[in-house]
């Protein structure tokens, strides 16, 4: 068993970090609120605009000369990793690594029709790791969550809409935390370039139940299409990185409340401990006592 010096100065270690844990789940909650806010009003505008886009597909289909559809000749992938530049968030930024890791080994690897997958790393933790590794990084930006607004994000959007549109790379992904609430994240990977064009197999049964489909468009379906991808890029774009800080944020604030709650525990058992090796002690200069009194009576 510990002396109590030990056992003391263990107390004052933990109790110090349980106030330092205490104190940024509460700065964390304060940076979750305005990230979630964020993401659940934005979420309204592009699922609309998504649907848009939807009801313009047979234009997107008919339209061979679109280049945000019809991939180049190059057989390269580019997936994009959005990361957090801080730690202390749980599996956060871990799982994602290990998604990146998974869809390079399986979906784009060698036994894939594409010939490489690089990497576009977004976040300092993400960097951190991939820059210790062989994979092949083509760009990394870590100041985009200092001050994440549209414009930022419209920035890079631009950027891997150029490599696409260039031949640099048939095919770019996503990989992020999609937010949901403060303690769940949903890893997820999402098609960025080509636009992915969903098939309508209840087509028949929708036409049946929708009886006002039949739009006259001004200007045309296909203008309409080639003016809304981009800023539906943009806008995808954007969203990924505010689910991504939403995500950070709860996962870091949910980190803090199970290590501010281990560290209470910690402190109970220890204090618990402390008591135990002071009776112990105080029993034991009774009985030193009791006999140095018995040897001076006999």
């Amino acid at each position: 068993m510990a002396n109590l010096k030990e056992i003391r100065t263990r107390i004052a270690s933990v109790t110090s970090t349980r106030q330092i844990t205490s104190a940024m789940k509460m700065v964390s909650a304060a940076k979750f609120k305005r990230a979630q806010d964020a993401i659940v009003q934005l979420r309204p505008y592009a699922d609309h605009l998504h649907t848009i886009l939807s009801s313009l597909g047979d234009a997107l289909k008919n339209d061979e000369e679109n280049v945000y559809v019809n991939a180049k000749a190059s057989s390269k992938v580019l997936l994009v990793v959005i990361t957090s530049n801080r730690g202390l968030c749980g599996g956060f930024n871990a799982n994602v690594v290990k998604k990146t890791l998974s869809l390079i080994d399986n979906e784009f690897g060698k036994n894939s029709s594409f010939t490489a997958a690089d990497l576009y790393i977004i976040g300092k933790k993400g960097d951190d790791f991939f820059k210790k590794s062989d994979l092949n990084i083509v760009g990394t930006h870590n100041e985009i969550f200092s001050d994440l607004n549209h414009g930022s994000a419209s920035v890079l959007a631009e950027e891997l809409i150029n490599l696409f549109i260039t031949g640099e790379y048939s095919h770019i992904e996503l990989v992020y935390n999609q937010f949901k609430n403060a303690a769940v994240q949903i890893l997820t990977n999402e098609q960025f370039l080509p636009i992915k064009i969903e098939e309508d197999t209840d087509k028949e049964e929708k036409s049946s139940m929708q009886t006002f489909t039949d739009y006259i468009f001004e200007p045309t379906k296909e203008h309409l299409v080639k003016v809304l991808i981009p800023k539906s890029l943009k806008l995808q774009f954007f969203k990924a990185n505010l689910d991504s800080v939403a995500s950070e944020h709860g996962a870091r604030m949910t980190a803090m409340h199970k290590a501010t709650d281990n560290a209470t525990e910690m402190i109970k058992d220890l204090k618990l401990e402390y008591n135990k090796a002071r009776q112990a002690s105080i029993t034991n200069e009774i009985l030193e006592i009791v006999s140095g009194a018995n040897a001076l009576e006999g």
